[in-house]
């Protein structure tokens, strides 16, 4: 063993650079070089590659986004990019490539994988939506962000006596949602998994109003739908096959001053959620998966992710991990609802 490459593909997340750190620090041990790939799958198509070094890597763990920089370039969409990815295999003299990302670039490797690339995976989505990990690295810097804006925008709902609306990202799982929601005491919650009323919704906000209450707070993921319809930005798919999600939050927030007569605003979160410097968990649980994948790269153990299971860091399946989407409990969902209205 003596090269592997690693790239970042998807959204950017904070926790990125510290797995990246964390790679390069345990394949050091092993004199392993290590080599990454700049703009995901697109820079191992292109073969777009820099080296990294102890000296590169330092001083990048409290920094958000990624410096190997990220794209949602889908490799499998074509017979020829699976065989430029397996050019750049050769070119570059590699062993092994760790894939860092959520459901797509992840899905990506999976097929690679079948194809005969020696490929492991690193967890990463703010949705947490990601199956066989109770955690994605990402997810509790984002959650402790919205937190934070819906406990703000308490503030100027009361003293305004307004209802506002504050649009959360999830396109499929609506996990960052609904705790977000209940830590920051949404009074409606509204997520992809469940069929919300919106007439349900505007007599929650009437029943509160008749208890002397003269605002309130209603958390929808982007992914949530309007009898039955995703709301939309653009009807255009991206390279994986996603619709550019965006608009329900003020699609809900007319709404709701239609039917309550209530004064409505809506706060669209959108990237806020994702930049900025990592939590202390996500610093390292990113520290831990990235030195794991280097240990799963160690034993041949190709085709698996490293996984949070409980307390340990675990290798499982890439193609189980992307099978299906990890979304919300219904019994979850219920819970949260004690405290809504």
């Amino acid at each position: 063993m003596k090269r592997i490459g690693v790239l970042t593909g998807g959204g950017d997340c904070p926790g990125l650079n510290p797995v990246l750190r964390a790679i390069v620090r345990r394949a050091s041990v092993e004199n392993i070089e290590v080599i990454g790939f700049r703009y995901g799958w697109k820079g191992v198509i292109e073969n777009d590659q820099i080296k990294l070094d102890i000296n590169s890597v330092s001083g990048i763990l409290p920094k958000g986004g990624t410096i190997l920089g990220t794209s949602r370039t889908n490799p499998c969409k074509s017979e020829e990019g699976i065989e430029l990815v397996k050019e750049t295999f050769k070119k570059a003299d590699m062993d092994a490539l760790i894939a860092i990302g959520g459901e797509d670039t992840l899905g990506a490797a999976a097929k690679l994988f079948q194809h005969g690339v020696n490929v492991v995976g690193v967890p990463k989505t703010i949705d947490n939506d990601l199956n066989s990990t109770d955690y994605t690295f990402g997810y509790h810097t984002a959650l402790e962000i919205v937190t934070e804006c819906i406990d703000r925008l308490h503030s100027t709902a009361e003293s305004h006596n307004r209802v506002i609306v504050v649009e959360v990202m999830g396109r499929h799982a609506g996990w960052l949602t609904l705790e977000a929601g209940i830590a920051g005491g949404a009074d409606a919650i509204m997520i992809p998994e469940v069929k919300v009323n919106i007439d349900d919704v505007c007599s929650a906000i009437k029943a509160r109003h008749e208890r002397g209450k003269t605002f309130s707070i209603v958390a929808v993921a982007e992914g949530a739908q309007l009898n039955q319809v995703d709301v939309t930005q653009s009807k255009e798919l991206d390279e994986f096959g996603h619709v550019r999600l965006g608009g329900i939050g003020q699609s809900v927030a007319e709404l709701i001053e239609q039917k309550t007569g209530f004064e409505t605003r809506v706060t669209v979160l959108g990237h806020i959620q994702r930049g900025g410097s990592p939590t202390a968990y996500d610093r390292i649980l990113g520290t831990r998966f990235g030195v794991n994948a280097v240990e799963l790269v160690l034993r041949g153990e190709f085709g698996k992710m490293v996984s949070l299971r409980g307390t340990d860091i675990v290798g499982v399946s890439i193609q189980e991990a992307v099978g299906s989407l990890k979304t919300v409990p219904e019994k979850y969902y219920k819970t949260a609802q004690l405290f809504c209205g």
